[in-house]
């Protein structure tokens, strides 16, 4: 706990003892080459991952990657920066051709924590194989938990990149539909969990008795932690769901324009889409339909204006998905997972079209501008009316239930988020209503991000990321000022609205976990109150009224204290996929009856994603005892509450001793003044070490948050360790302490001398810092390190030393000397044999405990690679076992046989059949050689990584006297 405590302390989050217990597992064996963190959903799998890339930081293992589905990446960006104050940079297309530019020769060979996607991450797997990662987090990872089948190119690609990587998988459905989905998530996590496939499936693929149930969840034991809800609910709370449908009928020209343009879209052959890019442009045009007359007018001048150019064989033509991507932010995404073609647009454009092309072009032009004409010469739209009505409605719910009243509407358009503006301009919301999208380039947020910038001036809630401290102020305006955020998709990513409790779907998304997200926005820890989910079903529309009952129903995506369960949502392994279906059943189907039976066949495929008979095998192998995990997460809630204290206590009381005459600390040492800085910050590092308030924690909206990787802090300890040391004396004023401390004040009058050294122990490829203390008396009583460490916390003067920053020498040691050996240049009091004695006592406990934890971990590793040799060999065996019955099978065969013809053929049979497993025989024999050779030599590896360097370095020894 005292090693995850810096990370602890730098995290600006209510830190649950159940995601420090997930990290402290997931650190727990430094052989080991990674782990699966399962916690139900809304448990914050995301901060347990936050916390050890934290971790990994603090001990600058720096290459750190973390893989996400697409619509995720901003939400790690930002509660990354907003959590444990780590700037992480987003890798894509555009940022990695940007760095190749900018002379990089592999982008993803940074220090830094970088974020990529499923589907650039698999698309550069050889740059990504060569970076030796020091941490690589998968987001959502039952994304893998098929790559052991053939035809599961990502999962396998990245697995093979990843190979050597210590790797955390996040998600909480790590078996869904087949045991077989456990042995694909553990394997890609360490392919020596099991044996090979067959052996898996031989051993664990049915589990009709209970040792085989045993033996694997003893297997998968130290590789996948599982926390339940119940487990947690004396620290975690969580509020309901409230939710209210507002249904509307649409005007005659909408509905007109809908059977039009949904008409127009399930032809066979039409010239406006490109072949290449139908099914993604379809998809999206009927988003844009469902959302508002406003956007898909402009989506028709677009297809439009692209036909045009057709008919010119000089001008490019139009790209549509850049041009829909200007109105429909969530693209990106659908492009990232739909598998596209190349799009031959240019050699398109070229090429010679008929005289009966043209003319059918022409029409089809036609026919496009008069449906966009009666899009746009209906102003008035029957859901935007609807939204009026639902916001009173809502409003005072909200009121009834004690929340601010405030409202954020989703909406998958740009055009309509620019209707919604114009439309509740109108009404008594006008002067709070704010804009959120993917820009924020319009003269309200402009005007919101300057006084924003004003306000926090010369502070590091600037971050100098315009895009990133724009979203930083718009969300801030919503939370003290605003009433309605209207927002899109993929605009509202990443933020985090715990201050607000309605949800308005203006457009339902057609994939649940897009709906899950935008919900997740508001109803997440820290709301308290309940959360209203508002949501627009049209009357008319049978296909969007069976969208609504299955996300409503099947999914229980706005009701309830946790919305969707893992098991419902985990069941949709892709949410665009999902969408695609939907998709189709819009192309396809065009009367009620089909469109009832084309649902009732999604929602029972899905319902067969589901058995009782899985989420049974799953409780019994993932989940243990409430009692069990109760007790140990009340012991980990009091272990990291006393280290977390124990460390702010040190640091603030360093900082007070280093910063004398440089800054003015509250009485109780939570929060200082920054007045001046030292002389020994330079000038380069002065922008990163503003003056002003500096808080632990941070209580007030201006003050910096002061933190261990704070860079004023480092400045600091880094000039402490970098100071000469002198011997002498210190005199310590047990009075001015102000607190009994009775092992203190029985040295009252006494004197001796006191040592302080730092033992560093490195194996396994890390290094542990510990110190050893002891003092002795003028009686010749030797002290131990927990007397040491309370002699040393009282105030004290040292003689002979000018440097105000020597009065801390105690706190400094014990801030700073658990990072780096000391090189000091110190002339130090000569120490008795006894103190010695009591140092090397000392050093020989943590010794002692560090081989006790070793050896564990390295027994846990050698039985691991045991029982994997030992299904491999198994694998082998039962192939000539299935050998010896086809062979008496044969025998019985010839045995029977009516004709010579028949005999002679069973006995050529029986005969094949003996060759083939007298050559397995010998195949076992060199195979299980060679397993044992592969087995020996990893043990050989694992016995290397064990040989320890061991260094102790005394940091100060002085004379002591209590007054």
């Amino acid at each position: 706990m005292d090693r995850m405590a810096g990370a602890l302390l730098d995290a600006q989050v209510d830190l649950n003892p159940h995601q420090i217990d997930a990290a402290l597992f997931a650190t727990s064996n430094p052989l080991s080459k990674g782990c699966i963190l399962a916690d139900e959903v809304g448990l914050g799998k995301t901060i347990e991952a936050g916390l050890l890339i934290a971790q990994r930081w603090a001990e600058r293992k720096r290459r750190i990657l973390v893989i996400a589905p697409a619509n995720l990446r901003k939400q790690w960006h930002q509660e990354l920066a907003d959590k444990f104050g780590i700037t992480a940079a987003v890798l894509e297309a555009k940022s990695f051709k940007q760095a190749i530019k900018d002379g990089a020769s592999n982008p993803f060979d940074a220090t830094s924590v970088l974020i990529t996607s499923y589907q650039f991450a698999g698309g550069k797997a050889k740059e990504v194989q060569s970076v030796p990662w020091d941490l690589v987090v998968i987001d959502e990872a039952h994304r893998l938990r098929n790559v052991y089948k053939p035809d599961n190119k990502t999962a396998r690609t990245l697995k093979d990149a990843l190979l050597s990587a210590p790797k955390v998988l996040l998600t909480a459905t790590p078996l869904q539909n087949s045991l077989m989905e456990l042995y694909g998530l553990v394997s890609f996590v360490d392919e020596k969990v099991f044996g090979d496939l067959d052996s898996f499936r031989s051993q664990f693929g049915s589990l009709k008795d209970v040792a085989s149930f045993d033996a694997l969840k003893r297997r998968i034991a130290p590789v996948c932690k599982r926390t339940l809800r119940r487990q947690v609910e004396a620290y975690v709370k969580y509020t309901k769901r409230i939710p209210l449908l507002q249904e509307f009928v649409p005007s005659a020209d909408e509905t007109d324009l809908y059977n039009l343009v949904s008409e127009y879209l399930q032809r066979d052959s039409l010239f406006a889409l490109p072949n290449s890019q139908r099914q993604l442009i379809t998809l999206v045009l009927r988003k844009l339909l469902a959302s508002s007359t406003f956007a898909i007018a402009g989506a028709l001048e677009s297809l439009a204006k692209r036909l045009r150019q057709t008919l010119d064989e000089k001008s490019a033509s139009l790209d549509l998905s850049d041009e829909l991507d200007q109105d429909f932010e969530g693209l990106d995404e659908l492009i990232e997972e739909i598998d596209r073609l190349e799009v031959q647009e240019a050699q398109a454009g070229k090429k010679t079209k008929t005289e009966k092309e043209i003319l059918l072009i022409k029409a089809e032009i036609i026919e496009l501008e008069s449906f966009r004409d009666l899009a746009v010469s209906i102003t008035e739209n029957a859901k935007g009316l609807a939204l009026l009505q639902s916001l009173k409605v809502a409003f005072a719910k909200l009121q009834g239930l004690g929340a601010a009243q405030k409202a954020i509407i989703f909406t998958e358009s740009r055009r309509t988020q620019d209707y919604l503006l114009g439309l509740l301009a109108e009404t008594p919301y006008a002067p709070g209503v704010i804009l959120f999208n993917g820009t924020n380039n319009d003269a309200r947020s402009k005007e919101v991000y300057a006084v924003w910038m004003k306000k926090y001036a010369g502070t590091d809630r600037i971050s100098g990321s315009r895009s990133a401290d724009t979203r930083a102020a718009l969300v801030e305006y919503f939370k003290e000022q605003g009433t309605i955020m209207i927002a899109t998709e993929a605009g509202a990513e990443g933020i985090n609205l715990q201050f607000c409790s309605m949800v308005i779907n203006y457009d339902l998304p057609w994939n649940p976990q897009r709906v899950e997200q935008r919900i997740g926005r508001c109803h997440r820890y820290g709301q308290k109150h309940d959360v209203v989910v508002v949501n627009f079903l049209n009357k008319e529309n049978e296909a969007d009224r069976r969208v609504y009952e299955l996300l409503a129903l099947k999914f229980q995506l706005f009701d309830g204290v946790f919305g969707a369960s893992d098991e419902v949502l985990g069941a949709v392994e892709s949410g665009v996929d999902f969408e695609r279906r939907i998709a189709e059943i819009y192309q396809t189907c065009r009367h009620p009856d089909q469109i009832q039976s084309a649902f009732q066949q999604l929602q029972d495929d899905l319902a067969g994603e589901i058995s009782d008979a899985m989420l049974n095998a799953r409780k019994a192998l993932l989940e243990n005892f409430d009692e069990d995990v109760q007790e140990r997460l009340r012991l980990r809630d009091q272990a990291a509450k006393a280290s977390l204290g124990r460390l702010e206590r040190l640091l603030m009381r360093f900082t007070q001793a280093a910063l004398p005459q440089h800054a003015t600390f509250d009485e109780d040492r939570t929060g200082f003044w920054l007045d001046a800085r030292p002389a020994f910050i330079d000038s380069n590092s002065a922008h990163d070490i503003p003056l002003g308030r500096y808080e632990l924690p941070r209580r007030t909206e201006d003050a910096h948050i002061y933190r261990l990787q704070h860079p004023l802090a480092q400045t600091l300890i880094g000039y402490a360790k970098g100071q000469q040391l002198k011997a002498g004396k210190l005199r310590i004023n047990y009075d001015s302490y102000g607190t009994h401390v009775a092992v203190i004040k029985q040295l009252m009058g006494r004197h001796g001398t006191v040592s302080v050294n730092l033992l560093t122990v490195e194996s396994f490829g890390s290094k542990e810092d510990h110190l050893l203390m002891a003092a002795q008396d003028d009686t010749g009583a030797v002290h131990d390190a927990e007397s040491v460490e309370k002699l040393l916390s009282i105030p004290a003067e040292l003689e002979e030393l000018s440097t105000p920053l020597t009065k801390a020498l105690g706190a400094a040691a014990l801030v700073a000397g658990g990072e780096h050996g000391l090189d000091i240049n110190s002339a130090f009091v000569p120490l008795s044999a006894a103190l010695d004695q009591e140092i090397n006592r000392q050093k020989m406990l943590i010794l002692s405990a560090l081989e006790i934890r070793n050896l564990a971990s390295f027994t846990q590793e050698t039985d691991k690679l045991d029982t994997w040799a030992d299904d491999l060999k198994v694998s082998l065996e039962r192939e000539i076992k299935d050998l010896d019955r086809r062979i008496k099978e044969t025998r019985t065969m010839s045995k029977g046989a009516a004709t010579l013809a028949e005999k002679l053929a069973a006995q050529k049979d029986q005969r094949d059949l003996e060759a083939m497993r007298d050559r397995k025989r010998r195949e076992l024999f060199d195979s299980q050689d060679e397993i044992q050779a592969r087995r020996d030599s990893l043990i050989g590896d694992l016995e290397k990584q064990l040989k320890q360097n061991i260094t102790a370095t005394r940091l100060f020894a002085v004379e002591w006297e209590v007054h």
